[in-house]
């Protein structure tokens, strides 16, 4: 039996500018390094024991026409001047033999900071909900620790986001951020 589960994962983003919507989006792609690859979107699980690795090493686990299994958030404008942002969330338990979640956002207006504390309060619920444990955004965030409290479990958080502003002459620009499983 073919075993799918990833051993690591890395976070990855980019922006790209271009008169044509899909040549943005392959700078986008460019950007975040991965251009190179058949990109296949998943859905939202962080595998048990997966090792998060950075950018950079993660890159370096990836060849030219790879098929690539990724959570990823793509967002685009043509309007001059319009605040546009991709985020994507991490939430993984204490016990790393748990599964963690990821979620993907995208937000029109929205900076950095707010669209990957959103995604990131995304990823966390998504967690809670999954274990049976009761959630509240205002009361399970230690702020001092920055780390998530749930039922007496402590919960790690992250997210990457790409934010642009759209390109004063009205071209294509697009942000993508993305979470890449390694097999």
């Amino acid at each position: 039996m073919l075993d799918l589960v990833a051993k690591k994962l890395f976070l990855t983003k980019g922006k790209g500018v271009h008169e044509d919507r899909l040549t943005s989006f392959e700078y986008a792609l460019r950007d975040a390094g991965i251009a190179g690859t058949n990109i296949v979107l998943i859905s939202s699980i962080f595998p048990p024991r997966a090792k998060m690795v950075s950018r950079a090493e993660g890159l370096k686990l990836i060849n030219p026409g790879q098929v690539l299994f990724c959570i990823y958030s793509r967002n685009q404008t043509n309007e001059p001047h319009r605040l546009i942002s991709a985020s994507v969330g991490v939430a993984q338990p204490k016990d790393t033999n748990r599964y963690g979640y990821l979620s993907e956002y995208e937000a029109f207006g929205q900076n950095e900071k707010s669209a990957g504390d959103y995604a990131e309060d995304i990823a966390a619920q998504m967690l809670a909900s999954s274990l049976g444990i009761k959630f509240d955004l205002d009361k399970s965030w230690d702020e001092k620790r920055k780390q998530w409290k749930i039922s007496g479990e402590i919960y790690k958080s992250m997210n990457v986001t790409q934010t642009a502003i759209g390109d004063s002459k009205g071209r294509w620009t697009t942000v993508f951020s993305a979470a890449v499983l390694i097999i």
